[in-house]
């Protein structure tokens, strides 16, 4: 029996055929009323999405939206492959991580 593969193993392809799997488990999910699993199976979308995206467009210093929060901001320190670091503008404070399929560009980080 062999193993999962990693989402970073994974073509775009491959990704997109999980994605399409746990969006229908998510959908499952929510049909039964199970929230907590609908919001893992949300989060491991995040995170394949995440794998189909360059992580080099996306600058430490800059501020971004966040998918699913609307009129929340993020503005990254550093990156760690897929993942954003930084804080919550208006937030605690705290540092946190966030998959970048979750962040939205903001017209003003377009200079080019």
């Amino acid at each position: 029996m062999g193993r999962e593969k990693r989402y970073s193993e994974m073509n775009e392809y491959e990704l997109n055929q999980e994605i399409a799997s746990l969006r229908d488990k998510a959908r499952k999910a929510e049909q039964m009323g199970m929230v907590s699993e609908l919001a893992v199976y949300e989060r491991k979308v995040a995170m394949a999405k995440s794998y189909m995206l360059n992580p080099d467009d996306f600058k430490p210093g800059e501020i971004y939206g966040i998918d699913g929060d609307p009129g929340s901001y993020f503005k990254i320190d550093y990156m760690n492959g897929v993942f954003a670091w930084g804080a919550r503008l208006h937030g605690d404070g705290r540092e946190e991580a966030l998959p970048i399929s979750l962040l939205l560009k903001l017209e003003q980080n377009q200079s080019n």
